[in-house]
């Protein structure tokens, strides 16, 4: 009797359980074509708007106060001066930085207080980085407000972000791949070259893509280094002024005449565009750099 008792009771925390699965996979379900419900009303929304708009002279035309002669064309180039200064400096820094505290460091009070700066700092707004950008770069080290400023500042912002999402990925590499490698006689450089970076390089590179989006959709830190101007000119050098795209999409949306906000949505496909650029231009090298074992 009590064999079938206790037989009954696993009966039921066994159906318990399976209900309680599969409610969780419902939820993550749910919200998951709440996400992408939501985003295909904003995709329809801003395309309904902006395609009419997305004509040659946009990206040709300066910002202007009619609507029918605005254009991005200081804006396009500032986000890719911007864009492409900012992965130049933040990544291979963020990438060596996660190859030193996974591979290099020694376990110390040092290393602990530098892991959990790191990861506080992921998490400071970045508001704060534009302060932090406008106090050091424009102000002590005179760079003025200049593309090399704004693309130093949200180098700073993303770096946390590229080492946090490196050293998981370098983590992830099944240790036994190191020891069959010292185990040939292989140094630590050579382990970390031929069979570390390469095995992690898949989410190295996804780190870095969410980075990158991150960095370009970005506002709060540029306004306050003083990118929220009026640019008539496309950048000649990393000393210029300069605008980007989601700054000069913001002003359009504040002004009151509604062509504008059409020419804004427009800025939106725009951006979109770069963005997916660049990330496929990272998802071509994350291939390029992966190895198939």
């Amino acid at each position: 009797m009590s064999v079938l008792a206790a037989d009954s009771a696993w009966q039921r925390r066994r159906i318990g359980r399976q209900r309680t699965a599969r409610m969780f996979v419902a939820a993550c379900q749910v919200a998951t074509l709440l996400g992408l419900m939501f985003l295909g009303i904003l995709l329809v929304d801003v395309t309904r708007d902006g395609a009419p708009y997305l004509r040659s002279e946009l990206f040709t035309n300066f910002p202007s106060r009619f609507p029918s002669q605005a254009g991005y064309a200081s804006a396009l180039v500032g986000t890719l001066y911007v864009a492409g200064i900012m992965s130049l400096v933040a990544f291979p820094l963020g990438v060596l930085a996660a190859v030193y505290l996974e591979e290099y460091a020694r376990p110390s009070p040092i290393t602990r207080a530098l892991e959990l700066n790191i990861a506080n700092l992921a998490a400071v707004p970045s508001v704060l980085y534009g302060l932090l950008g406008l106090g050091m770069f424009v102000e002590w080290m005179r760079m003025g407000k200049s593309i090399l400023a704004g693309a130093f500042t949200l180098a700073l912002l993303v770096l946390p972000l590229v080492i946090l999402a490196s050293r998981e990925a370098i983590r992830a590499v099944p240790f036994s791949v190191r020891e069959a490698a010292y185990a040939l006689g292989a140094t630590r450089w050579q382990v970390v070259r031929h069979h570390v970076l390469p095995y992690a390089a898949p989410g190295i590179f996804t780190g870095i893509i969410l980075s990158l989006s991150r960095a370009v959709g970005e506002t709060a830190p540029l306004i306050m280094l003083g990118a929220l101007q009026y640019v008539p000119f496309l950048p000649r050098g990393i000393w210029d002024y300069f605008t980007v795209l989601p700054i000069q999409i913001f002003n359009y949306v504040s002004l009151p005449n509604p062509e504008f906000h059409r020419v804004a949505a427009a800025g939106i496909l725009l951006l979109l565009g770069v963005l997916l650029f660049l990330n496929g231009t990272a998802i071509w090298l994350r291939n390029r750099a992966t190895i198939r074992w």
